[in-house]
């Protein structure tokens, strides 16, 4: 007869042991990896700076360069690698589920943030448009973290960043605005321009070409600038991000328990969808780690310059204080932990491309 396991102590004592072993090993070192990284460490220095009231300050034409800096070398080294490994059925199928995660995501959070959170169709749609795009410098942390982990993510995956920055603007509005068509036809014009046109697409997509086109050999020529400075580049902008961040937080009134509470298991929800889609389409371990943490992510730059002129009348003082002061050091701190784990667990602890 097979025994009657009667509690979740006995449950797991009736696992095979390596299994159990190796869950917890991958998970505590995930941990351990995200909270020792200098990357983080940053992000949290800026946090405790701000706390403080420091006058600790980046200067803002210094943080835009480091912005044009990251995207930049991103795009480039997602371009290489798949120079290198060429494009097959899955990098199809991880576009086309971008593209779709990123356009359906927004419906769900909106009804979430008109049932739950008490906020009206328009700021309900401005809000949720942030929640289906993605954080670039969370992606960028994230890359960081699992390459440490010895579970990279395929270079494929810049293209997916890049295409998912955009559907959710458009279902946004849909979702804020309806079918009426409201706007002038110069109105509309600069909107589709700010959000196909806007500088994290353009670049990301722009460098992406010329990574492929140039290959390794190419980029050979220029890995020194790209490669060995960024790391310690994206160490600075994350203390930038941690101060305004924290500043943003503190001067912030907008913000119930309600909205502060959805800003955390909106990204938990997303980010475990992205695991489950990205292991159902075959992605390896890294990679499907990578787009439940685009998923997880919530845009705090394209989406609300898009935003800003598209619907003016929308509250920014929720939907950057959400995405960028809550969900963004969420993420950062504790979400891409979560998802690697998972991401794991589902996948048997297999790597990323080598």
């Amino acid at each position: 007869m097979y025994p009657i396991i009667t509690s979740v102590d006995e449950y797991a004592a009736a696992l095979p042991s390596r299994t159990v072993d190796a869950n917890r090993t991958d998970m505590d070192s995930t941990a351990l990896q995200t909270f020792t990284s200098p990357v983080v460490l940053f992000f949290l220095l800026g946090l405790l700076a701000a706390f403080l009231r420091s006058d600790l300050a980046i200067p803002e034409a210094i943080a835009k360069g480091m912005s044009l800096y990251l995207m930049a070398a991103i795009g480039l080294k997602g371009g290489v690698a798949v120079a290198e490994s060429g494009i097959d059925i899955t990098v199809g199928s991880a576009l086309l589920a971008g593209i779709a995660a990123s356009f359906l995501m927004p419906f769900i959070a909106h009804f979430v943030l008109k049932t739950f959170g008490g906020l009206d169709r328009l700021n309900s749609g401005a809000v949720a448009a942030h929640y289906g795009s993605v954080s670039v410098v969370t992606y960028v942390t994230a890359v960081e973290i699992l390459e440490l982990s010895a579970l990279p993510a395929a270079g494929f995956m810049v293209a997916v960043l890049a295409a998912m920055e955009t559907p959710a603007i458009l279902s946004g509005l849909m979702l804020a605005k309806g079918s009426d068509g409201t706007g002038s036809k110069s109105e509309r014009a600069e909107m589709l321009k700010e959000v196909f046109l806007n500088a994290s697409v353009v670049l990301l997509l722009g460098s992406f070409a010329i990574g492929m086109i140039a290959g390794p050999t190419g980029f050979a020529e220029v890995s020194p600038f790209f490669q060995a400075g960024f790391k310690g580049v994206l160490c600075l902008f994350l203390l930038d991000m941690g101060l305004i961040a924290a500043r943003r937080i503190m001067s912030s009134r907008a913000i119930t328990w309600r909205l502060a509470a959805i800003a955390i298991l909106l990204p938990i929800f997303n980010g475990a969808i992205g695991v489950l889609v990205g292991t159902g389409i075959g992605l390896d371990v890294g990679s499907t780690a990578a787009f439940g943490v685009l998923c997880a992510s919530a845009s705090y730059i394209a989406v609300p310059a898009a935003m800003r002129l598209a619907l003016p009348e929308a509250d920014p003082g929720i939907y950057l204080t959400m995405s960028l002061s809550i969900t963004f050091p969420f993420n950062i701190l504790i979400n891409i932990g979560l998802i690697t784990a998972f991401a794991v667990s589902l996948g048997g602890g297999v790597g990323g491309p080598t």
